[in-house]
């Protein structure tokens, strides 16, 4: 039974991450202390230095003899109902027809994919479910943090690039394998001798990633001092530390930040901005939950699994968007205007769940 005390332990861990992304919209909207290309620097320095500390700091702490791999198979099995849900409306949706409408359908579905599986599991799940469940909880969100960091956002990236290389986008990297390709007109041809440089392309991307590096780093790290008992120097500890504390609350900051540089909120229209929604807050927890139940995950696991499914958007799958000229006015309404809904709605989700008996 979910008691007023428990939900103010979760408002108390939340307040403070939007009382930074508050400060950082007030500091740009109303008054005026950063020009675009500061905010663009403070970017730079989380996403570089702040968010890659943190997410080694919590992946180094993981013990990868003892992984819960029944809640991380979890996860994949939602996700991989996600890919087929959207992969049966794509070929509904495209009438086997017209390229265009294979293009468009394409195109929808690597953006409901991003809606529906990927969030914010780091920088709001990590505080959030720790002050719902306890430290257990927290040691799960982490690790499938880092598996979205190391392995979904990969494959994201390698839609977004097979969707550029097979003519739905702009030209690919590859352009010289694809460009001779295109003439021949066969789009099954071209899949299958572009796919080497579509993945030399994610790879040099995924290389350049920060996040990855920490992730991957995080992970070796905590192999070695696990399986032959090294404890961290002081030293290197204290230096992971002191920039790890400095993750979230800059994060919310720079998302503050890029609120304010928008000039709404809602840049999409409503109908856009509600399947973003339902995708986000009922879709991807109720895949979750099927996943779950279907693994055999019951009580507070399964609980947790559902409300880190509804975490808010990842900012991520945002910038993702806006590189590769995909809906970035979808994602950016679902990064901020989810990231304002998701703290009472994922407090209703705490009580509802709280009550059901799972």
């Amino acid at each position: 039974m979910i008691g007023r005390g428990d939900v103010y332990k979760v408002v108390a861990a939340m307040a403070p991450l939007y009382f930074a992304l508050g400060l950082g919209y007030g500091s740009v909207r109303w008054w005026k202390l950063f020009t675009p290309d500061q905010c663009d620097a403070v970017n730079r320095l989380v996403a570089y230095f702040s968010v890659p500390f943190f997410a080694f700091d919590f992946a180094a702490r993981i013990d990868p003899f003892a992984l819960s791999y029944r809640v991380l198979a979890a996860d994949a099995l939602s996700k991989l109902a996600v890919v087929l849900a959207l992969a049966a409306w794509a070929a509904a949706a495209a009438g086997g027809d017209k390229s265009k409408s294979k293009d468009r359908a394409l195109s929808w579905c690597i953006t409901g994919f991003s809606l529906a599986a990927l969030n914010n599991t780091l920088v709001v799940g990590v505080p959030l479910l720790d002050a719902m469940y306890g430290k257990w909880a927290r040691d799960l969100i982490v690790q499938i943090s880092v598996v979205q960091i190391i392995v979904y956002f990969p494959a994201l990236l390698l839609a977004f690039e097979a969707r550029r290389a097979w003519g739905a986008g702009k030209p690919a990297a590859a352009e010289g394998a694809a460009g001779d390709l295109e003439e021949s007109g066969d789009r099954g041809e071209t899949a299958a001798r572009s796919f080497r440089p579509l993945v030399r392309v994610v790879w040099m991307k995924v290389a350049r990633n920060p996040n990855v590096y920490a992730g991957v780093l995080g992970v070796a790290w905590a192999c070695v001092t696990n399986r032959w008992h090294i404890e961290t120097p002081s030293i290197i500890e204290g230096s992971v530390l002191v920039m790890s504390k400095t993750g979230v609350g800059l994060s919310m900051f720079s998302m503050g930040l890029f609120m304010a540089l928008q000039e709404k909120i809602i840049v999409c229209g409503a109908g856009p901005t509600m399947l973003g929604m339902a995708l986000r807050f009922v879709a991807g927890p109720a895949a979750t939950a099927a996943g779950a139940m279907a693994l055999g995950l019951r009580g507070d696991v399964l609980r947790l699994a559902i409300i880190q499914a509804a975490l808010p958007q990842s900012i991520t799958t945002f910038v993702f968007a806006k590189e590769y000229g995909l809906h970035a006015d979808v994602l950016s309404t679902a990064v901020i205007f989810g990231t304002l809904a998701s703290l009472p709605v994922l407090i209703v989700y705490y009580i509802v769940l709280g009550l059901v008996r799972c």
